[in-house]
C-alpha cells in the first residue's frame, strides 16, 4: 500500500495530534490530584495552572495550547481541566469517526484498504463510548464512592488509548 493511500497507520497530522492529545488528556486525569496540591500551596493563575498541569504530560505544548481556550470554564480547579481535556478528546474523537468513516466508503479503496477503514470505525466508535461515559462519571464524582468512579473513569481513558494504538498499529 503506497503513502497516499487512506489507511489508520497514515492518517493526517490532525488525526495523529489529536491520538497525542488522548495521550494528554489521560495523563492530565493521572496528576490532577498532584496539580491540586500545588494550587494549595501557591497562587497560580489559570495560565500558569494550564501550564504547570500539561508539563506532566508527553506533549505540553500541544496540551497548552489545546486546553488555554478553555481557561475561563478552568480557573485553577483540576476537575474542570480534567473535563475540559476529555469533552475535547471526545469532540475530537467524533470528528476523527466521521472523517474515517467517509474515507471508509471512497470507491477508490481496495478492499484491504477499506475493511481497515472500517475497523478503525469500529475502534473509534468504541473509543467514543469510553470518552461518553468517562465524562458522565466525571460529573458524579462526589460521594462516599469517588475512588470506585475514578477507577472507571482510569479504566474508560486506558480502553480508550489502547483501542488507539491497536488502530494506530493497523492490528
Amino acid at each position: 500500500m503506497d503513502s497516499s493511500t487512506p489507511n489508520c497507520h497514515g492518517l493526517s497530522t490532525f488525526h495523529i495530534s489529536f491520538f497525542y492529545f488522548i495521550v494528554i488528556a489521560s495523563t492530565l486525569l493521572c496528576s490532577s490530584t498532584a496539580t491540586r496540591d500545588l494550587t494549595k500551596k501557591s497562587e497560580f493563575n489559570t495560565s500558569d495552572f494550564i501550564k504547570t498541569s500539561c508539563s506532566t504530560t508527553l506533549y505540553p505544548k500541544l496540551c497548552f495550547e489545546t486546553l488555554s481556550p478553555y481557561s475561563n470554564s478552568i480557573q485553577t480547579n483540576p476537575m474542570e481541566l480534567a473535563n475540559s481535556a476529555l469533552t475535547v478528546s471526545l469532540k475530537g474523537a467524533k470528528s476523527t469517526t466521521n472523517k474515517i468513516a467517509k474515507m471508509s466508503k471512497e470507491e477508490s479503496l481496495g478492499a484491504a484498504e477499506a475493511h481497515a477503514l472500517t475497523d478503525c470505525v469500529e475502534n473509534m466508535e468504541d473509543s467514543v463510548d469510553e470518552l461518553q461515559k468517562s465524562l458522565l462519571e466525571m460529573k458524579n464524582l462526589n460521594g462516599p464512592d469517588f475512588e470506585e468512579k475514578m477507577g472507571n473513569v482510569m479504566t474508560w481513558v486506558c480502553q480508550f488509548k489502547s483501542g488507539q494504538v491497536i488502530m494506530d498499529r493497523g492490528s
